[in-house]
């Protein structure tokens, strides 16, 4: 898939320039397993990268005083956009209103500022992550971005992966306006072929690999293709909410709690942080739990797990939707599925499905039969890569 993405890029970048490019690097989309609306809660989460999903850029320096960057999936018709390169009396800031471009601007800021000036450039990208979907098909162009960077200044190139996610961490925080924890670029950055990797996200964040490779179990991610308008306004609304409930329970983050501790405090609370609460320190033991049943191979308790996380996103955390549950219940009738869930900021985007391989073929169908006007879309992904150049 990484050649697929590669051609598409490669051949925007000569429509649109004129020119061959001579640097590329592409980052992955992810789909988390468990552990939802925890990282910002210095909680854990469990994501693996995609390895048919990824962002690629590809381009080269040239001799103007401007950086030209061209898209073939703008979500808002704006698929071309250019700026001054950076410098010190000339610095990049972000726009009052966060574009697709936004997340690209961020971090060349931040590396510009961090690392070196930076020398103009033109650059092409394409993605076969969908936009929208609880992919992370921002943190993907992210560190897609900083790779490509660190490929045209070799000079400035850094070993410390934990600081390149946050880095563009960073930059989807004042650039796309977004108060995102670290999950995505971490395993966008850290991803490793055939492994999931459990994230502890306190800061300094760690990650440590978990082998994913059962032949005989894949994972299907279903697009819902719904996306509705209400995720983006709700996502801070959880996050202070959560702030204010580990206050009142006097820790520094809810991922210091457990129930017991909850339910000391179950009448200082209101009705909504109880419950925002219970959804975070439940789903970070669900998540150490699933971690511990993957190891043992226990892909019953594993999916067990994901349906538990699931009714709590949907009751407690309210970020599902109709449609989500939905493909929830219609995968849970499916012989050899193990576990689904949403996944994701939710408010629409996909679900994550625990399937034997041979019972693949039956869960798509009946997906397609069951979820309206044949909308969904799916696709069978195993645990892929992280960031890496790519030849050209």
């Amino acid at each position: 898939m990484v050649d697929t993405v590669k051609e598409e890029a490669v051949a925007l970048f000569k429509e649109t320039y004129g020119s061959e490019p001579t640097h590329g690097a592409f980052a992955p989309g992810r789909v988390n397993l468990i552990g939802e609306h925890t990282d910002y809660n210095d909680g854990f989460v469990f994501p693996m990268a995609l390895h048919d999903k990824v962002c690629v850029l590809v381009g080269r320096k040239t001799d103007s005083d401007r950086c030209r960057v061209v898209t073939s999936a703008a979500v808002d018709g704006e698929c071309r956009y250019e700026f001054p390169t950076p410098s010190p009396t000339n610095p990049l800031t972000p726009a009052v209103e966060a574009k697709w471009y936004s997340y690209f601007l961020g971090v060349v800021a931040g590396f510009d500022q961090n690392r070196g000036n930076i020398p103009a450039f033109d650059v092409a990208i394409s993605t076969s992550v969908p936009l929208g979907g609880g992919l992370s098909s921002s943190a993907s162009l992210e560190v897609a971005t900083f790779t490509f960077l660190e490929e045209l200044c070799p000079d400035l190139k850094s070993t410390d992966l934990t600081a390149k996610a946050l880095a563009c961490q960073k930059a989807e925080h004042d650039y796309a306006h977004v108060p995102c924890g670290v999950m995505d670029q971490f395993i966008a950055t850290m991803g490793r072929q055939g492994n999931a990797l459990l994230i502890d996200c306190r800061a300094p964040p760690t990650g440590e690999l978990v082998p994913f490779n059962d032949p005989d179990t894949v994972i299907v991610v279903t697009n819902s293709n719904i996306k509705h308008a209400l995720g983006s306004s709700e996502y801070p609304k959880r996050r202070a909410t959560c702030e204010q409930a580990a206050k009142v329970l006097e820790k520094p983050a809810l991922r210091d709690c457990d129930l017991q501790l909850l339910e000391s405090f179950k009448s200082q609370l209101s009705d909504l942080q109880y419950r925002r609460a219970r959804h975070v320190i439940t789903e970070c033991k669900r998540t150490m739990d699933a971690v511990a049943a993957l190891r043992a191979n226990d892909m019953a308790t594993f999916g067990r797990l994901m349906y538990e996380s699931h009714e709590s996103l949907r009751a407690d955390y309210e970020v599902s939707c109709g449609e989500l549950d939905h493909l929830v219940a219609l995968a849970k009738e499916v012989d050899g599925v193990y576990g689904a869930r949403m996944t994701g900021g939710g408010f629409g985007g996909c679900t994550v499905t625990l399937v034997r391989k041979d019972g693949v073929d039956a869960l798509i169908k009946h997906i397609k039969q069951g979820y309206p006007e044949n909308r969904a879309t799916c696709f069978v992904t195993t645990a892929g890569a992280g960031t890496a150049a790519i030849s050209l």
